[in-house]
């Protein structure tokens, strides 16, 4: 039996910081978001929405490359590799001159980020196991939170000091000052045993073999259903805050007082786990999410404009804070019996919720243009799908252990 390690704060902070790269590039560039559209000759708000969405369509194919390719060769020479394949996408973004160019860059960031945050992952997985897992899951995604707190200013503080291109470069740094952190301190966590050779029959292999764990598929999907309603927020925040509320300037220290509760709830529940399990604090949090969203749905389905700015922030701030409780559970749940190929199954499950939740937030956030409700009622719709499917799965998994 798998015995957990004592962890330290440097761990925490190492695995956060190779997962806040993602972070520090979809959040940074959110302010530059309507100048980016100007430079690249595009001025329709619902297509700049690419920039951001499309980045996940690169995580989602990345993952699936850079997991099995981790579980043959070793977590670190993947995550060097994915850096610099980040480090072209940025230089792509950088020198656009079209939405379609500056598209395809933000792919190949995606790509390339998909390696540091799926060896994160796997990481994790290597090293704990169960509740605890879940609990050092959430104090890395505490960290993480930070990340999308400063982001939006830190974009907001360049634009207005230098240029939108300022925004990647301060990335790239950034990005390089990580991956030497993770080469000098982070030991290799693969043992050899645990190698796959790499054949074109790993990924086969390693999708049979997640298909018989019911609870990963069941817990992959909810976590693409609720991760495409939370994209539509980020892709579109700019447009909710910037263009409906005129709110220009207050745009990045709203978003992160929002990235705050998050942070805060996520913090919470790296303690409330041991408690209560992460099977319990999920499924709690799930239903407020679906609540809450159905609440301003009914309140404001017949408005015409937004409700005053305080009501709406109280109604994302009950969002969010639920995000925290949700997140880092359903990806603890999902991996904890896929312990034994957590390199192809972090790949294979990232894959299947990211590709999942693009879609949906391409559709919703196309939507998302005079008011913010369709953004609520992605939230209600599926927050509610994936509670129905998380009571089939808790069902079918009290009756398996009946047996």
């Amino acid at each position: 039996m798998q015995k957990n390690p004592p962890v330290k704060l440097e761990f925490i902070l190492l695995m956060a910081s190779l997962m806040s790269i993602v972070a520090l590039a979809i959040d940074a560039i959110l302010p530059a978001m309507s100048a980016i559209g100007i430079s690249v000759n595009s001025l329709d708000t619902g297509n700049n929405q690419l920039l951001i969405t499309m980045i996940f369509l690169g995580l989602g194919f990345g993952q699936l490359l850079f997991g099995p390719l981790s579980d043959s060769f070793g977590r670190k020479p993947i995550v060097y590799i994915g850096f610099a394949v980040f480090a072209l996408g940025s230089i792509v973004c950088v020198l656009s001159h079209s939405l379609e160019m500056m598209v395809v860059g933000r792919i190949i960031q995606g790509i390339g980020l998909a390696a540091p945050r799926t060896i994160a992952i796997a990481v994790i997985r290597d090293m704990f196991k169960g509740d605890y897992m879940a609990k050092i899951m959430s104090f890395v995604t505490t960290f993480f939170i930070l990340v999308p707190v400063i982001a939006p200013v830190m974009g907001k503080f360049i634009l207005n000091h230098y240029d939108w291109t300022g925004i990647f470069y301060v990335q790239l740094i950034m990005a390089l000052a990580v991956a030497i952190w993770f080469w000098k301190r982070q030991p290799e966590t693969l043992k050899p045993e645990y190698k796959i050779k790499f054949t074109k029959h790993v990924f086969i292999d390693g999708l049979k073999e997640l298909l018989k764990h019911k609870e990963t598929i069941g817990f992959t999907i909810i976590s693409g259903f609720i991760s495409g309603a939370f994209i539509v927020y980020l892709s579109a925040s700019q447009v909710i805050f910037e263009n409906q509320y005129g709110l220009i300037d207050e745009f990045p220290y709203i978003f992160a007082g929002l990235a705050c509760g998050v942070g805060l709830s996520t913090f919470l529940n790296g303690s409330f786990v041991m408690r209560l399990g992460m099977w319990r604090l999920s499924y709690l949090a799930i239903i407020v999410f679906s609540v809450n969203a159905l609440l301003y749905v009914l309140l404001f389905w017949n408005a015409t404009t937004n409700p005053a700015l305080p009501i709406i922030l109280i109604f994302m701030a009950i969002q969010f804070f639920t995000i925290g409780f949700i997140f880092g559970n359903l990806r603890a749940i999902a991996m904890e019996p896929i312990g034994h190929i957590a390199g192809i199954g972090a790949a294979i499950t990232g894959f299947i919720s990211t590709i999942m939740a693009v879609p949906i937030a391409n559709y919703i956030g196309s939507f998302v243009d005079t008011t913010a409700l369709p953004l609520f009622i992605g939230f209600t719709v599926f927050g509610f799908m994936s509670l129905a499917l998380f009571l089939f799965i808790k069902r079918t998994r009290k009756r398996h252990l009946s047996l």
